[in-house]
């Protein structure tokens, strides 16, 4: 099953319940929360008081995308504040199992998530604890960035190794996706698209919501 999942990055912050609507009427399933610290990436965004207001403004799951150092000390407190998913990333956690189980600890979908540079092989000890991979095609930090065409194949990658292992994870993928590139990556596994930019950059979130996830379910329809 496909799903758009908008990230808030993008949206109108002094609205952000109102623009949350708007991307479910067209559609979305999941609101995705990106979370950054200023250390592991080069912003800041916000906490878990935020998710916590997002919480009352939606039903959607709140997934929540830590871009953050320490995440063990945060996960609680997000998972607290409402978050119904919860990823960390593989580069900056050296004790990634231990992390994923404490997500899982507090009744969240647990995620693994990792850069353009990090390799799939990276996750060999951890994909059958995870509900969900995210593959990053764009440099996180910032929305609207352009979508880097290389980290196409980790999408195959995955879907061979969830069906030589005997796996359930799904799929996601954030950065770029848009109307221009969301059959390529859905043909190659994607699920779970976030997108930002291409939702509430420009025009009406919910035609824009409508109109990718429209183009989504039909690349995944065709052969290939």
């Amino acid at each position: 099953m496909i799903e758009i999942a908008p990230s808030i990055l993008s949206a109108d912050f002094s609205r952000l319940a109102d623009q949350m609507q708007v991307a479910a009427d067209g559609g979305a399933a999941v609101i995705h929360v990106d979370v950054m610290d200023g250390h592991f990436v080069p912003n800041i965004t916000l906490g878990p008081p935020v998710v916590k207001s997002l919480r009352k403004a939606t039903k959607l799951p709140l997934d929540c995308h830590l871009m953050i150092e320490n995440p063990d000390l945060y996960i609680p407190a997000f998972a607290d504040a409402g978050a119904d998913w919860i990823s960390v990333h593989q580069e900056v956690d050296p004790h990634l199992d231990r992390t994923l189980h404490l997500i899982k600890d507090h009744h969240c979908l647990a995620g693994v998530v990792i850069n353009p540079s990090t390799p799939v092989e990276t996750l060999s000890e951890v994909l059958d604890i995870v509900d969900y991979v995210l593959v990053m095609s764009v440099n996180p930090g910032f929305g609207a960035q352009k979508f880097i065409p290389g980290c196409v194949h980790k999408l195959r990658r995955l879907v061979e190794l969830r069906e030589q292992l005997g796996l359930k994870y799904r799929i996601e993928i954030d950065g770029g996706v848009s109307l221009e590139t969301v059959a390529e990556v859905v043909q190659a596994g994607a699920e779970i698209l976030v997108a930002g930019n291409a939702v509430f950059g420009k025009g009406d979130p919910t035609s824009n919501a409508r109109a990718l996830l429209k183009a989504a379910t039909e690349a995944a329809m065709v052969k290939v």
